[in-house]
């Protein structure tokens, strides 16, 4: 039996292979809300080879009666210092028609709930510096931004170079 928010009256549901076009459907919806549609180049094929063939991450659906509002995708990660893994939420997305009832609410607790039960020690995330709704959201939670901590990324070329073993271009510091 799906999991069941009191509350907000969700239930929730892992996706399965057949879910992949929903998948894309929600990864390009908060794409275009967060203005990245353009650099989304996720196709069903590599979903399905990622997600469900490789298993590196897991899909969390938010239900409203029977229909899919909301989604997590999520995966684990490792912290040294805690010597334990904890679950690292790339997406939380819930469809503009359904905010305002408490279903990102319901989504996090749901996450946090996965993650105790596996013996995580933390559920972490990025958020936007410019998303004040999703900021306050958080804060009102009692998650507490890593203010002390900045990502860093390496992709495309500059991934592949570093791969390689290839220069760099010299570092232009302040």
């Amino acid at each position: 039996m799906p999991a069941m928010d009191r509350k907000s009256g969700l239930t929730f549901r892992s996706a399965g292979q057949e879910d992949v076009p929903l998948i894309l459907h929600f990864i390009r919806a908060l794409a275009e809300y967060e203005k990245m549609l353009d650099q989304v180049v996720a196709t069903e094929s590599l979903l399905r080879e990622w997600i469900f063939e490789r298993q590196k991450a897991e899909v969390l659906f938010a239900l409203a009666d029977g229909k899919e509002v909301g989604f997590a995708l999520f995966f684990h990660n490792f912290s040294t210092f805690l010597g334990r893994s904890g679950l690292y939420l790339e997406d939380l997305f819930v469809s503009p028609e359904h905010r305002g009832k408490g279903y990102g609410k319901a989504i996090l607790t749901q996450l946090a709930q996965i993650a105790l039960e596996r013996g995580c020690g933390r559920l972490e995330w990025s958020c936007l510096d410019w998303n004040q709704p999703s900021i306050n959201f958080y804060r009102s939670l009692g998650a507490e931004p890593m203010e002390d901590w900045t990502v860093y990324r390496l992709a495309g070329d500059t991934l592949r170079r570093v791969a390689e073993g290839g220069a760099q271009p010299p570092f232009q510091g302040n």
